[in-house]
């Protein structure tokens, strides 16, 4: 697929809840899946009065059960639309979006919303960055949430770690201190990567533990010197901060690393945007 699809195509290829559930059931079964029970391969049926399919023997396969729409109530249409809504967005959907568009209550909304976060979190999944023979990694922490109040530390502390013109990993921490900062950036940059840095005192130590470490002064104005600069990783938290502050307003620190997730998948797939739909369609767990 060499470009996005439109809301014609996506109601072509899902005109209903049963052709949801077939796609659903041979993505994660195969086209002729072999029976648990009987051995017979090829011969399962569509359950009327259930979103399940059957063997001859009485063998059931739920294709639901395990992923995100297991123990929903909702049309499986209206799933997948959602999903293609998340993908077809540069700056996500808000909950009150998902209840006007699919008509269903914001409670309903909201939990599809949330799993889908959850899932698009799940399928981008958080591989090792930098290393050597790679490109350099940026890292840089952030701030997010919280009423702000004088004298009162309430924000979510995150750490971003961007490898240039490759992928994005965070991760909340919960605090600002040296070694919480530093077992995260152990946890998702590989040894001996070269990092860049601001001179924030949470990343002083990084060359001591093998990493080519540079650092740029943004208190004296310096933001880039030769190959050291922290600009991807600050582009991606002004776009998440940007984008948090006009489609949702604010977001709890409960749930922030599922928001983290959705646009870290985004981010990742920024220059392959028409794959977005087609990637969540192939990743559902195997049967």
């Amino acid at each position: 697929m060499s470009k996005a699809l439109n809301i014609q195509d996506f109601f072509k290829m899902f005109p209903d809840d049963d052709a949801c559930l077939e796609h659903l059931f041979h993505t994660r079964y195969g086209e002729s899946p072999a029976c648990e029970r009987c051995g017979v391969i090829g011969d399962f049926k569509r359950l009327k009065n259930l979103p399940a399919y059957t063997c001859n023997c009485g063998h059931h396969i739920h294709p639901m059960a395990g992923t995100p729409f297991e123990r929903s109530r909702t049309p499986l249409q209206k799933w997948y639309y959602a999903m293609f809504l998340f993908t077809t967005t540069r700056n996500g959907v808000s909950a009150k979006e998902i209840q006007r568009q699919l008509g269903v209550t914001y409670k309903c909304a909201w939990r599809i919303a949330h799993k889908i976060r959850e899932y698009m979190g799940w399928v981008d999944g958080d591989g090792p960055l930098g290393g050597p023979g790679r490109k350099p990694v940026e890292a840089d922490k952030a701030f997010i949430g919280g009423r702000d109040k004088r004298g009162e530390d309430d924000k979510a502390v995150v750490l971003g770690v961007v490898e240039r013109g490759g992928e994005a990993v965070t991760r909340v921490i919960p605090n600002r201190r040296a070694i919480t900062v530093e077992n995260a950036i152990f946890e998702v940059v590989n040894p001996g990567a070269s990092i860049a840095t601001d001179e924030a005192w949470a990343f002083a130590r990084l060359s001591e533990y093998g990493f080519r470490h540079g650092t740029v002064n943004h208190a004296a104005g310096e933001y880039v010197r030769d190959n050291i600069h922290t600009n991807n990783i600050e582009a991606f938290w002004l776009w998440f901060k940007k984008t948090v502050e006009g489609t949702h307003v604010w977001v709890s620190q409960k749930h922030l690393p599922n928001y983290l997730g959705e646009y870290e998948f985004r981010f990742n797939l920024r220059k392959q945007g028409h794959l977005m739909f087609p990637i969540l369609l192939q990743s559902f767990p195997r049967g």
